[in-house]
């Protein structure tokens, strides 16, 4: 779990003007993609600051070199995988198509292992969607229920001292 705790305190070590709102507890999901592999663990971290949304990439990035992220094979195991899954600003959601960085991410209103740690921190969240705003525990609650009980909570992520 030290390798998860990397995320919040990295983006909290990131800048002064960032600040980690909430991180919620880890969850755990079966592999997919047809390569065996043990569980992958699963959080949600909520961060503020104003920042570009590369930025945000970029400072993930960075976490996954520290963790010594190999991409190797497509589905395949890896230390650690950070994902932006949407960035607000005044104007409200961000939206790119860029290939780099999409905005929001293009699969996370399917993704149970995103929603619900998501909802556990954050009961009003929002996504935006191709077809608007929506709520994320009505996106969670469209899913097929498989999907959702293959997301299993483990428990809280230790603490750290950092801010």
């Amino acid at each position: 779990m030290a390798t998860l705790r990397m995320v919040p305190d990295g983006f909290a070590a990131a800048g002064p003007d960032i600040r980690v709102v909430a991180v919620s507890d880890v969850y755990a999901t079966a592999p997919w993609g047809g390569v065996e592999q043990d569980d992958f663990c699963n959080i949600t971290v909520v961060v503020e600051g104003k920042r570009e949304p590369r930025d945000w990439l970029r400072i993930g990035a960075g976490l996954e070199q520290r963790a010594h992220r190999t991409r190797e094979v497509r589905w395949g195991p890896r230390t650690l995988d950070v994902d932006v899954i949407t960035v607000e600003t005044a104007d409200g959601a961000v939206r790119s198509d860029d290939p780099d960085l999409a905005l929001p991410h293009p699969r996370a209103h399917q993704r149970a292992f995103v929603l619900l740690p998501w909802l556990q921190i954050d009961p009003d969240a929002e996504l935006l969607t191709e077809t608007g705003s929506r709520r994320v525990d009505e996106l969670s609650a469209a899913l097929p229920a498989d999907e959702r009980d293959g997301v299993r909570r483990i428990g809280p992520l230790a603490r750290s001292e950092v801010r």
